[in-house]
């Protein structure tokens, strides 16, 4: 498996519906981010900044990279970029983390 961590960060008072949104995530999303090869993902928020951290593992020959040509990752995208600061594409602006310590 290969980990990952990233960091999005969400616009000011929209914690909530964040959560209320993933809580409801569409089940054809997470079919396609299991197809692709995404595994134990997690999101956390930092509600001193709002920023949101991310890890995740991907199989060793994942294909995660074709998720922007979706359209379910295109549509998610869109119902949620009323929350977060995004790209012109829509895609959400994403920081890599670089990992400083694992323990399995």
């Amino acid at each position: 498996m290969i980990r990952t961590g990233f960091a999005m960060q969400l616009k000011p008072g929209v914690r909530d519906e964040y959560k209320r949104r993933h809580d409801e995530i569409w089940p054809e999303l997470v079919r396609l981010l299991e197809e692709v090869g995404v595994r134990d993902y997690v999101i956390y928020l930092d509600p001193r900044t709002d920023t949101l951290y991310a890890s995740q593992k991907l199989t060793e020959h994942n294909s995660s990279d074709r998720l922007p040509d979706t359209d379910v990752m295109r549509r998610w995208w869109d119902h949620m970029a009323d929350l977060m600061e995004t790209n012109p594409d829509g895609s959400p602006v994403v920081y890599p983390l670089d990992e400083m310590f694992y323990m399995d």
